[in-house]
């Protein structure tokens, strides 16, 4: 009897000791994107799978090749920025030179944010695909049923996002009428969207019958992602990409509190650039990154569970067929689909004096990054490098 009773015990404890197991078990299951609740965000992870490790005599014979065309892009060290190429996530090269700032020497490091230009749309539509992956947006949705002062009614998420929708910019509509705009004023994404729903700022275009690409845009997205996420633009980034892969050094630009502290742009004659009346705007431009930043963001949007399959093919479906070419665009990446069928995704930016590249070659897992603080169209070059790695035949003009 006392032998039967002590069985019963033994039984009765190992069964909470696997009740417990498997309740340890179910809180180690993560939600996907729409399973999380309505108050919760749905934010970057950083890569999951082990990447394979490159060999030392790979890397090495690989540093010496973009040596070699880093010597003859930026000849004597004449990069004023950050250039990084890395693979599978391992920084093959990379290189820091001259100054955030001229007039006191402030040097560019590994860990100095510089204006990413254009290639913050890339991390704007990112926040955008989340939101639509947790089906708190919809590609199709018209955008009016999010921004109520919206005042074109067939605009919908896709076509601000692969620069179908027909608007105009908003450099052009505010620069020369002060019954529109007073350039003396600071411009803001708000004001964007006011003036455009009461001074009568007409399409450039019907939506979605063909492309040209305009940063009112991304302006657009970003009054979205607050709208959606009940945030600031950049508190929704901090919290849905910055600080999820942790990129310390990664910041949106707030004209008020960063005008005086923010790296310093330039001419190529070194003039320093002041900052104008369309410095406040976010989502198309201001966010300060770093080379190293950039690559864990790449390598997480390289992720099995970054988008569902389905909304990740349609990111680099190309839009624009109307004219044949290999140039094209996707949602919040632009693309080269070469004859030989190869498809070549990048972003390249230029605001003031900065100017950035960023390229990810997903088949090989390369990652390359270009920034620079003062004006040159070498940064674009770096697309060169990618036929260090596949099939990429870069004889196209840069844009």
């Amino acid at each position: 009897m006392i032998f039967i009773k002590k069985t019963k015990i033994l039984h009765i404890f190992f069964l909470i000791i696997i009740l417990n197991s498997c309740a340890k078990e179910k809180k180690k299951v993560e939600l996907s994107d729409n399973e999380l609740p309505k108050t919760t965000l749905p934010k970057m992870k950083p890569l999951a799978k082990v990447e394979p490790k490159l060999t030392a005599s790979y890397i090495f014979l690989k540093t010496q090749e973009i040596k070699s065309f880093y010597s003859k892009n930026w000849p004597n060290n004449s990069l004023n920025g950050s250039f990084l190429v890395a693979q599978d996530g391992q920084i093959i090269y990379e290189k820091y030179e001259g100054y955030a700032n001229f007039r006191d020497k402030t040097l560019i490091t590994k860990s100095t944010p510089l204006h990413l230009a254009s290639v913050s749309k890339v991390l704007t539509a990112t926040a955008i695909l989340k939101l639509v992956n947790a089906k708190r947006i919809r590609l199709d949705q018209k955008v009016n049923t999010i921004l109520k002062e919206f005042p074109y009614s067939d605009i919908t998420v896709e076509t601000l996002l692969n620069h179908r929708s027909g608007l105009r910019n908003y450099a052009y509509f505010t620069d020369r009428d002060k019954t529109v705009w007073d350039r003396h004023n600071i411009l803001t994404n708000k004001d964007i969207l006011k003036i455009m729903a009461t001074k009568d700022i007409g399409l450039e275009f019907k939506p979605d019958t063909r492309f040209s690409y305009c940063n009112t845009n991304y302006a657009m997205l970003a009054l979205i992602i607050e709208k959606v996420t009940k945030l600031s633009y950049e508190k929704a980034m901090e919290q849905m990409i910055f600080k999820p892969l942790g990129m310390k050094n990664t910041y949106v630009f707030n004209y008020e509190r960063d005008k005086d502290s923010a790296v310093t742009s330039y001419k190529g004659n070194k003039v320093e650039i002041g900052l104008d009346y369309l410095d406040a705007v976010y989502g198309d431009k201001n966010i300060y990154s770093t080379a190293r930043d950039i690559l864990k963001f790449d390598r997480a949007r390289n992720n099995s569970n970054f988008l569902t399959p389905k909304l990740n093919a349609l990111v680099y479906k190309p839009y624009s067929n109307e004219r044949k070419g290999t140039k094209n665009y996707g949602l919040g990446i632009r693309m080269v689909n070469f004859e030989n069928g190869e498809n070549f995704y990048f972003h390249n930016g230029w605001w003031h004096g900065n100017t950035s590249s960023y390229i990810t070659l997903q088949k090989e897992g390369v990652t390359i990054i270009a920034l620079s603080n003062k004006f040159t169209r070498k940064t674009y070059d770096v697309r060169k490098v990618s036929s260090l790695f596949g099939n990429y035949p870069f004889r196209i003009k840069d844009e």
